[in-house]
């Protein structure tokens, strides 16, 4: 069937933003050619298959009309001004189209859907694989432009196991860009979050004592503005370790690269560092030499991460710290709500840095408005072809898949989902809940058939569990635009809320400190192993003092909330109780009062939900319980609010808990209905 000749670019436009919305049909993925608009890519065939649906309230069936240079669709995209580029393209093509790119991509939202992105972290380390022949199956090959933020120092990484994990620790090749990405370096390099400075001479050593030189390259360090040019401060930290901890490179002009060139020393530079690895690893068999990243287990200190994130610029509260740290060690599903820009984000991902050996052990994933279904978490078996399975762009099944493996129970794994509620968080995000609910030991089924493959080739289970080792992270902001969470699921989470106080905010506009998360790159990475141990520990018990001391008052706010139908069951009362182990466990020196304040605030409050005639009694009976004297609650606090002075109150058993209670009563009154989150 001919292209109609009515379809505009208004009309191609329309199919865009279907596409925006609703995402590629299945099987609609171009193999060869894409459309850029809005530095976004999209399949031919697709947006002229919709185009139609705009033009002649059809869409037009992909399999009537052709693709390709010089077909009526192309010509169609290309006459109403969209660029079509070749999916495939030599490696310096991609390098060269990543550099143009990230110039103008630098200061953007980080995001998968950049043309950057797509380029150095997907496309051009599947080109590198496919060409280089030396390429040994066990080596990783791997992309980045930062995690959550883009960075100045982008790479792409090639890593043997035997002597790297990443780019934190080992050492590994690695070709890296000057930060106004006009120049870019084919460089032996190595870690230096990980490493003393004994360990980083120790590899450099070793390394020269095998390859005195190489023959077109320059030993040692990178020269100051190799790669830091534009960039000053905390900004060019990374930049400044790869300069410096630098073994040998090979500086290219971006704009004048040849294939044959860098290919070739390319492999020349594999060939080496493979040679490297064997030997090195050899080594460690018969002498005392170990990897860094395994070189020192320390016990997981919370104290730590507080101090690391203040030294970084970043301001939380330690007692909310520990509130996040213990809900995470209870249950590996914690929910942050609040306001936006009161930095329920930049706590986990400093979190995730802060104790990630590696960057591929984290996903911060922007839930978006268009998730009606599990898809956008878990893809989908492709309907077209029977062998393969279409996985998620984001990441997110690929890190379960990796968290899942044996040889990693030890290291925790990050998913972070950002503003959950977006979308209706029941629609999409149901199989995970009924698995944490269950703890079905199937887990979640992907698909039913004996063999899948996505398009890498790699096998896609029939299902897949939530390991022990995942920890699941949800920002929630409470605003006009978003959906409210259902008691339901608050239930399942720890709900930790975000508020700034007048003096955080004071604190906060007084300081001159630039916050930098790049200096928490994996700086607790050694206390890892710890931090699993503590979270899948069962035996973890209360303190007999501790435990008399929680019964009481537990049982008291049991009896009020059973009057409404919101009292607590089993499972609450049991992660209350864990709760309370691992504060001990922490050596946090909160007292029991403390303690049963952070657990009614997350795990007995988030399930108060009502109109005023249900909640006004509830609310005022509730809020006396969290006094030490029997004053009027209402007419002492609820009704001076703003005046009450929450933390600085003696008579006060529970301030965290009282204050929110106080908004709720506030907020019930004035509008006849309140719920945890909208208060």
């Amino acid at each position: 069937m001919p292209i109609p000749k009515n379809i505009t670019r208004e009309h191609l436009l329309a199919a865009i933003d279907k596409i925006d919305k609703e995402g590629t049909p299945p099987g609609g993925e171009s193999r060869y050619y894409d459309v850029v608009y809005n530095k976004k890519r999209y399949p031919p065939k697709v947006i002229v298959s919709f185009a139609n649906l705009f033009a002649n309230e059809e869409i037009l069936d992909r399999n009537s009309f052709e693709g390709g240079k010089d077909t009526d669709c192309f010509n169609l995209l290309q006459e109403n001004g969209f660029e079509i580029v070749n999916k495939a393209g030599s490696i310096i093509e991609k390098i060269k189209a990543f550099s143009e790119n990230y110039k103008q991509e630098v200061q953007l939202k980080h995001s998968s859907n950049l043309v950057s992105f797509q380029l150095l972290v997907k496309e051009i380390p599947e080109e590198l694989r496919k060409h280089v022949e030396t390429f040994d199956d066990k080596l990783t090959i791997k992309g980045s432009i930062g995690s959550g933020v883009n960075t100045y120092y982008p790479w792409i990484g090639i890593f043997d196991p035997r002597v790297s994990t990443g780019a934190t620790n080992g050492f590994y090749v690695v070709i890296l860009f000057s930060d106004d990405f006009e120049d870019c370096y084919l460089t032996l390099n190595q870690g230096a979050t990980l490493q003393t400075e004994e360990q980083t001479e120790a590899y450099r050593d070793f390394i020269y004592s095998v390859y005195e030189n190489i023959e077109g390259f320059v030993k040692g360090r990178i020269p100051e503005g190799g790669l830091v040019r534009t960039q000053t401060g905390k900004a060019s930290a990374n930049g400044k370790k790869y300069e410096e901890k630098n073994i040998f490179y090979r500086k290219y002009k971006v704009s004048s690269l040849l294939d044959e060139d860098l290919l070739k020393n390319l492999e020349r530079l594999v060939d080496i560092y493979i040679d490297c690895a064997d030997k090195y690893s050899k080594t460690t068999k018969t002498t005392s030499r170990v990897m860094p990243s395994t070189s020192q287990e320390l016990v997981f200190d919370c104290q730590k991460f507080h101090a690391d994130i203040s030294s970084s610029g970043l301001r939380f509260n330690k007692s909310m710290v520990i509130r996040f740290v213990s809900s995470l060690l209870t249950k590996p599903f914690v929910i942050l709500t609040g306001l936006s820009g009161s930095g329920k984000t930049k706590l986990a991902q400093a979190f995730a840095r802060w104790i990630c050996q590696n960057e591929n052990q984290y996903c911060i994933v922007p839930v978006g408005a268009d998730w009606i279904n599990r898809e956008p978490l878990l893809g989908y078996p492709n309907s077209l072809e029977f062998e393969k399975y279409v996985k998620p762009d984001n990441g997110i099944l690929d890190l379960i898949m990796d968290a899942s493996i044996e040889s990693n129970q030890q290291k925790p794994y990050f998913l972070i989902l950002d503003e959950m509620n977006l979308s209706h968080v029941e629609r999409y995000f149901a199989d995970f809940l009924s698995v944490m609910e269950s703890q079905d030991r199937k887990g979640i089924l992907l698909h039913s058939d004996k063999n899948r493959t996505d398009t890498s080739d790699t096998a896609i289970p029939n299902s897949i569990k939530l390991p022990a080792n995942l920890f699941i992270i949800g920002t929630v902001n409470i605003d006009e635009t978003t959906y409210m969470f259902s008691p339901k699921v608050l239930d399942r989470a720890n709900v930790i809320e975000f508020r700034v106080t007048n003096r955080e905010m004071e604190t906060f506009l007084e300081a001159t400190r630039k916050i930098s998360l790049d200096s928490l790159e994996a700086r607790g990475a050694t206390m890892a192993s710890s931090f699993i141990s503590l979270a899948t520990n069962d035996d973890l018990k209360v303190a007999l003092t501790t435990k008399e001391e929680l019964t009481k008052p537990l049982l008291k706010f049991f009896d009020e909330l059973k009057k409404i139908g919101a009292e607590f069951g089993y499972r609450s009362a049991s992660e209350i109780f864990r709760f309370v182990a691992v504060v001990e466990t922490l050596q946090t020196g909160w007292k029991p009062d403390q303690m049963i304040d952070a657990a009614i605030m997350q795990k007995l409050l988030p399930k108060l939900h009502g109109s005023r005639s249900k909640l006004v009694k509830v609310l005022i009976t509730l809020g006396q319980l969290c006094l030490k004297n029997d004053k009027d609650v209402k007419k002492e606090v609820f009704d001076k609010h703003h005046e009450f002075k929450f933390e600085e109150n003696d008579n006060v058993h529970y301030p965290i808990s009282l204050e929110k209670i106080s908004r709720m009563h506030k907020n019930v009154v004035e509008h006849g209905f309140t719920s945890y989150a909208e208060a």
